[in-house]
């Protein structure tokens, strides 16, 4: 036990090792837990993000350095491969219903427009003079898709991936403020009452079972290296469908899904050290993220009105529905239909824009699948 003197000094040791780029990172930390605790923004992943920015800004606790916890905990997860973003979209693709897009299947034109963002933002990192793994990285942000952002970044072993990945997360759980001014900028509000009456078509068992099966045909022959992207989240979607595997169906989008998010959570923590977090560079690439989600949306937006004006007037495309496209599933999905209400109590888009929605989770992870093909062409 120490004595009072030796507490004494422990203490003021501690206090002065603190440094104002360690207190940045505090308040971060409690920003991501008030918006994970009071806002219901993403807490399963905000939650032990924030917190961990909290724990590894600590002067002298332990948890850093070649015998820190985190560091370890880092090392042997995300560090060491790709599998737990990959692991974490099997229970993705069991949480999702592609009935929805099956049944209207032009939906799926968005989930390719809505990514327009990413490769706009590669461009501006580049002239920015970002090396090229590292813009490539930050223009995956755009596609609010967590697990694709940090498989992509870790792949091409970018300098920014912790920044990237709170980017990632940050924004896709900020979906309710961001895309409602993005999609206001590009839209007027005769366009945002535009009527879509939803007619389904039926969709059989057979259909939802070889839909995943054929998309990861497909992606694998377009974009190979987009396949451990896809499969996995289509394998996912498979045991969902087959109606064989209930208790794996349940375990995929339950406990799997919820223990890498926190593992993950934790663990992108070590990556955000006071002294290589708070730099302007770093602010940069969580800007350039900001472009590539408001870009996302714009150019998700502006494909709906591009593709109104060959359509007749009785079969117009609300343009929000443009904007589901990216991969924060289900919370765009739920924008845009409070959007259209608001606009018009009588206006339901939200099995469009979730057949839009569903089509951006395909999407963002070809599109994740096609900035690892260029990066493998360019980088080596």
């Amino acid at each position: 036990m120490l004595k009072p003197l030796d507490q004494f000094s422990f203490l003021i040791r501690g206090f002065a090792g603190i440094t104002w780029q360690m207190l940045v990172m505090w308040v971060i930390g409690g920003l991501l837990i008030w918006l994970a605790v009071k806002k219901d923004f993403e807490p399963a992943l905000l939650l032990p993000m924030g917190f961990g920015a909290i724990l590894v800004n600590l002067p002298y606790t332990g948890v850093l350095g070649d015998s820190g916890i985190v560091q370890w905990l880092y090392r042997t997860g995300i560090g060491a491969s790709e599998a737990m973003p990959l692991l974490l979209f099997v229970g993705i693709g069991a949480m999702i219903d592609f009935g929805p897009l099956l049944s209207n299947p032009r939906m799926l034109l968005f989930g390719g427009a809505a990514q327009f963002g990413i490769f706009f933002t590669v461009l501006l990192a580049v002239l920015l003079g970002f090396p090229l793994r590292d813009a490539m990285s930050a223009g995956v942000i755009g596609a609010a898709d967590g697990p694709t952002s940090i498989l992509v970044s870790q792949t091409l072993k970018s300098s920014y991936t912790g920044a990237i990945t709170v980017a990632a997360y940050s924004y896709m759980a900020l979906v309710p403020i961001i895309q409602p001014f993005a999609i206001r900028l590009v839209t007027t509000r005769k366009e945002r009452k535009i009527r879509m009456p939803y007619r389904p078509e039926s969709v059989s068992k057979t259909t939802k079972i070889l839909f995943p099966i054929l998309v990861t045909m497909i992606a694998g022959l377009i974009a190979p290296d987009s396949i451990a992207l896809v499969g996995f989240l289509m394998f996912g979607n498979l045991i969902r469908e087959c109606g064989k595997l209930e208790s794996l169906c349940k375990t995929a989008e339950g406990p799997l899904a919820n223990l890498i998010t926190i593992f993950l959570g934790i663990t992108i923590a070590f990556q955000m050290q006071a002294d290589k977090f708070v730099r302007l560079d770093t602010v940069l690439i969580m800007a350039l993220g900001l472009v590539a989600f408001v870009f996302d949306t714009v150019g998700g937006v502006l494909f709906a009105k591009l593709l109104n004006l060959f359509l007749p007037a009785d079969r117009k495309i609300n343009p929000m529905v443009g904007a589901a496209g990216i991969s924060a599933f289900p919370m765009s999905a739920r924008v845009i239909q409070k959007m259209g209400l608001k606009e018009d109590n009588q206006n339901h888009l939200l099995m469009h824009a979730t057949g839009a929605n569903v089509a951006g989770q395909i999407g963002s992870v070809v599109a994740g699948g096609i900035i690892l093909t260029i990066a493998k062409s360019l980088l080596h």
